[in-house]
């Protein structure tokens, strides 16, 4: 909780919440922690009462949402102008296409669907295909051509639909895969080579691990862990994340530095990954959370892989503090709309390093059956 305020902004309030006469504090009194802890706990007894209120208090006394606003109107921004780069995806394309996917795989499968925005998903593969020769990944722009095939031969007859197939068949695409890229069933004949007794023995192993021996990490090894990462759930399929791997000793130290938590054991990090989601993926502030959920799925995923590659890992918190963000924004280049979403360190192990017990909360304190 952010109990930090402006000393002016705190006598003005009081002058006009409290009598004169009542109160005769001294400026020394009105400054003092207790005073401003009071003062605190009596302006969040206020501003709960209403979103109103509770606008207003961040509004006048606290910036811990600024960035956060800033960075979703950014986002935003980005998003509508939704020009790919060589560096970057169509969030827009991505998001439609997985839509329609949904469509597909329904059961019953409607006659007519996706009317409302079959239009902006032809327009931006469009777009995308017309500037293909700088895109990041053409795999992405096959598989929405594989799946707009899919819908356009499945589809009703409609006016909306039937004027974008038209211009959809009149278009010039990258080559496609030798099996479309479609929903599909899943072979269920055979069970999985992965047990549960499998993954709670790598569940076990998977610990926090802070000492490294200082040996270099070869960098396929951390892109195998990060292919398993890719493969994990993300919200419509939109992936808003990125892992920025810092494998130099004098960049991994200036990084391992701005966190807190890392103090007498960031010195022998041989890698260190700051997770970085982007808000530009959203049209709305309404997903605004969505980067944090999916790039921690991912990140799960990826320590997991690591450990299958004999690696050991260490996820390290990163609390919204605005100095730490400027830090690590300056640091690692970040536009308005990239949050850090936490670091892990990686390395091979020490084996005579100790891990904490961290003993877990019990399945019944965890699970609960409506």
């Amino acid at each position: 909780m952010n109990t930090t305020f402006n000393n002016q902004k705190i006598s003005k309030l009081i002058k006009l919440i409290v009598p004169q006469s009542v109160i005769k504090v001294s400026s020394k009194l009105i400054n003092s922690s207790k005073i401003k802890n009071k003062l605190s706990h009596f302006l969040l007894q206020i501003a709960v009462k209403s979103e109103l209120l509770s606008s207003l208090y961040y509004a006048l006394f606290s910036r811990a949402f600024a960035k956060e606003h800033r960075g979703c109107i950014y986002g935003q921004l980005k998003y509508i102008e939704g020009h790919p780069t060589n560096q970057e995806s169509q969030y827009l394309l991505r998001r439609n296409i997985h839509r329609i996917e949904k469509g597909l795989l329904m059961q019953p499968r409607r006659d007519v669907f996706a009317t409302d925005y079959i239009s902006e998903t032809v327009q931006s593969y469009e777009t995308v295909l017309a500037g293909c020769d700088d895109y990041a990944d053409l795999s992405e722009l096959g598989w929405a051509c594989d799946v707009l095939s899919k819908y356009f031969t499945v589809v009703a007859s409609h006016p909306v639909i039937d004027e974008m197939r038209k211009k959809f068949l009149a278009l010039k695409h990258v080559a496609s895969a030798e099996v479309p890229r479609i929903p599909y069933k899943r072979d269920l004949s055979k069970p999985t080579s992965v047990n549960y007794e499998n993954l709670l023995e790598l569940s076990y192993r998977r610990r926090s691990v802070r000492w490294y021996l200082q040996k270099p990490v070869p960098r396929e090894l951390i892109d195998k862990a990060i292919t398993i990462a890719a493969l994990s759930p993300s919200a419509c399929n939109r992936q808003p994340f990125e892992f920025r791997v810092f494998d130099e000793p004098q960049i991994i130290q200036k990084v391992a530095s701005i966190p807190m938590g890392t103090q007498g054991f960031s010195h022998n990090f041989p890698v260190i990954v700051v997770v970085v989601g982007k808000l530009r993926a959203y049209f709305s502030e309404r997903d605004r959370h969505v980067i944090y959920i999916d790039g921690s799925l991912a990140s799960m995923s990826f320590m997991y892989a690591l450990e299958t590659l004999g690696l050991s890992s260490c996820p390290i918190n990163w609390p919204d503090i605005d100095l730490k963000e400027r830090e690590m924004a300056t640091l690692l280049g970040l536009e308005l709309d990239e949050r850090p979403i936490m670091l892990i360190s990686l390395g091979y192990p020490d084996p005579d390093g100790m891990v904490a017990y961290s003993h877990k909360k019990s399945l019944s304190q965890l699970r609960r059956y409506s």
